[in-house]
């Protein structure tokens, strides 16, 4: 029977396996494709070394690139709001725009039967034109004026899925950069998120001749003879001018975002001028030259990219764009009237300034007269940051941390909200002093949770968390994308400590959003006259094991069948009353309602017998350390005050808490801590009020 169970659990496993390995495979065949893109496009075999499509166009005479198409969850198979990663088609050209970007699957939860996939399929759109050279940035579209083409575009992201499109966002640029770096050369390999950052607390007043000894400003003399001997073996018959040692041109080049060469070689008005002209990862590189041939040729217009001056850093080569500023320089006298340009170099084009910096100085000469042939040598000249002037990067994450930076704010707010509410917890005496206290600070939290943590935050924790996490491990990914929603992983981080000191209660009485929303509405109800219903409490025992049952099923599907789960999970209303604030189709809609109407008369009803999420806190609960409600020896026996009050029926007949079942709301920590409401302490105060006197003496009366 033995060797039988555990065959069955094996074969179970290697089908897990088999399909997470299925899952993360490309679905696309090569008839799928034509169809995607038709003539005059055609789709070329499949790359004998990636999963790769090539895309042509019919030129005149034959054929030319067009482009590559491929699948993400080939190449970046980055999990999903829901644990299951989501698969992008998407095609780039040759110089690593974006042809075409389309969701072929997802399982995120707030697209399905939720803001619909109409939202989710425009944000992908967006991207279309737009470069892996270009720094994409998700929010509101600041430059929607601009050309497409300038070096920083915003595109709309979608409310209440921000952690959803930025995986996306996430997934279709890793998988592009990665295709871009195997078919296009782009960024040589080097992960644009992963480079060194230049320090800004290295300022120091120096002069020109102490950032030249301390290599900020580095130099390269050109002569005449150089020029000769590299065109010597060309054919080109070069005009005599002067001797071998006359300089051709003196190059100079410095690293201006280093804040000691950029505020010595500008005024404080110059460097806080380039400062606003750059953005967060773009690099501002100055370059001077004097002598009779300069790195800006006759044809040069200004904001454009210099044709005789390139950049290289190993095999990645990166655009030099004109930044056209006109700051004075503080050069020596000798340079004054130099040849003297800042050139960016936007951050997503890969430069890393802890490495060498590969500049080269173009010389062209012409050879024939009737067809002449150009021929080009260049002449090399290295540039190497200090290294005391860089950081280098202190992990592989990457991805997530600008989301947190960019939400600090919101978690500062939640941070002291939780601190707050542990205090309470762990000191609930002078809340629980006076039932108008206790009420009014319950009431404001739960709107605090309710609004802030809810609605605005998007806090809602969910059994989506659980079964993405299910989803995560059976198909060993990487649970990493969690950190994409920082405030889930907040309240997560807060509710597991709580969990051990105190149980299911921390959540589910205080941080739940929709369980907020229950007992507002509840106030509201009984301020109208309206009588709730108690059930028996061996009904009221029965029926809360529905939930565990509910999670079980959940979790199952979450191991076999992500589209099940989507469906399953849906039991929860939090997606319509909390994510969606109640925009959705009518039995979504409905269902929520509903849910809320049976909280009118039976009190929390959802959250006490069918809540999965609520179910695997309170099976989680029980590594709790502290039974912290504190009890008399009476309780139970024969004191039942606090059992009938108790409105989440957790407490036994014997007085007994049922912790899985308490949801921390301190109504019998304040019954047994009242000296007007707890049965026992009434008892002995009547019993010390109670004096023996002697009996009065009258007046005649016998001695």
């Amino acid at each position: 029977m033995t060797r039988f169970r555990w065959s069955r659990v094996a074969w179970l496993l290697a089908l897990l396996l088999c399909a997470a390995g299925h899952a993360q495979a490309g679905v696309m065949t090569r008839d799928d494709l034509r169809k995607a893109f038709p003539p005059p496009l055609s789709v070329g075999e499949i790359d004998p070394q990636l999963p790769v499509w090539p895309i042509f166009k019919q030129d005149v005479t034959s054929p030319i690139l067009a482009g590559y198409v491929f699948e993400s969850i080939d190449f970046a198979p980055i999990p999903g709001f829901s644990g299951t990663p989501l698969n992008l088609l998407i095609a780039l050209d040759p110089k690593g725009s974006f042809l075409d970007v389309r969701v072929l699957s997802h399982h995120e939860p707030v697209f399905l039967e939720g803001l619909g996939e109409a939202p989710l399929f425009r944000f992908a759109d967006q991207y279309k034109g737009l470069s892996l050279q270009q720094n994409i940035k998700i929010g509101s579209n600041a430059n929607r004026g601009e050309e497409r083409g300038s070096a920083n575009v915003y595109i709309d992201g979608v409310a209440k899925a921000t952690a959803s499109v930025r995986i996306l966002n996430q997934s279709l640029l890793a998988s592009a950069l990665r295709v871009a770096r195997a078919k296009l050369g782009f960024a040589g390999g080097q992960d644009p998120d992963q480079i060194a950052r230049v320090r800004r607390d290295t300022y120091a007043p120096m002069e020109w001749g102490t950032l030249r000894q301390a290599g900020l400003v580095q130099h390269l003399t050109i002569t005449q003879g150089m020029v000769e001997k590299a065109f010597e073996d060309s054919g080109v018959e070069l005009p005599v001018a002067g001797h071998a040692d006359d300089v051709f041109s003196d190059l100079y080049v410095a690293y201006l975002n280093a804040p000691s060469v950029g505020r010595n070689l500008l005024s404080e008005a110059g460097w806080q001028h380039l400062l606003g002209r750059i953005d967060e990862g773009d690099h501002a590189l100055l370059v001077i030259a004097s002598g009779p041939y300069s790195f800006v040729g006759d044809k040069f217009v200004r904001g454009a990219v210099p044709d005789r001056l390139t950049l290289k850093q190993g095999d990645l080569p990166l655009e030099l764009r004109d930044l056209d500023l006109d700051d004075p320089l503080t050069l020596p006298a000798s340079l004054r009237g130099a040849d003297a340009k800042v050139f960016r170099v936007i951050g997503p084009a890969g430069l890393d300034p802890s490495h060498a910096l590969n500049f080269a100085l173009r010389v062209t000469r012409e050879k024939g007269m009737v067809y002449p042939e150009r021929i080009s040598r260049s002449f090399a000249m290295p540039y190497v940051l200090p290294a005391d002037q860089v950081m280098l990067p202190e992990s592989d994450d990457k991805g997530w941390q600008g989301i947190w930076r960019s939400r600090a704010w919101e978690l500062g707010v939640l941070a002291a909200a939780l601190a707050l509410l542990a205090v309470v917890l762990a000191r609930p005496k002078w809340i629980v002093a006076t039932p108008s206290r206790l009420a009014r600070f319950r009431t404001g939290y739960l709107v605090f949770t309710l609004v802030f943590i809810g609605w605005f935050a998007q806090g809602q924790l969910s059994i989506v968390n659980i079964t993405a996490l299910v989803q995560a491990l059976v198909a060993g990914r990487d649970l990493a994308f969690f950190l994409h929603d920082p405030m889930t992983v907040a309240l997560w981080a807060f509710v597991a400590a709580t969990l051990v000191v105190w149980g299911r209660g921390t959540f589910c009485g205080w941080l739940c959003p929709f369980g907020a929303m229950q007992e507002l509405v509840a106030q509201l109800t009984r301020l109208a006259g309206i009588r709730r219903i108690k059930l028996h409490r061996d009904l009221d025992a029965r029926l809360k094991w529905i939930k565990y049952g509910v999670l079980a099923v959940i979790v199952g599907l979450a191991a076999v069948s992500p589209s099940w789960t989507d469906s399953a999970v849906e039991v929860e209303p939090f997606k319509t009353a909390i994510t969606l604030g109640f925009v959705r189709s009518w039995p979504f809609v409905a269902w929520a309602a509903g849910l809320l109407l049976l909280n009118v008369f039976l009190y929390k009803g959802f959250c006490r017998y069918l809540c999965p999420l609520g179910a695997g806190l309170g099976l989680l609960g029980r590594v709790r350390l502290l039974r912290w409600i504190p009890r008399r020896s009476e309780c139970g026996t024969p004191c039942q005050t606090c059992r009938h009050r108790c409105e989440y029926q957790a407490i036994k007949p014997n007085g007994a808490i049922v912790y899985e079942e308490c949801f921390q709301c301190l109504d019998c920590v304040a019954i047994h801590d009242s000296p007007q409401r707890c049965a026992p302490l009434i008892a002995k105060g009547r019993a010390r009020t109670i004096a023996i006197r002697p009996l009065p003496v009258w007046a005649g009366s016998e001695a």
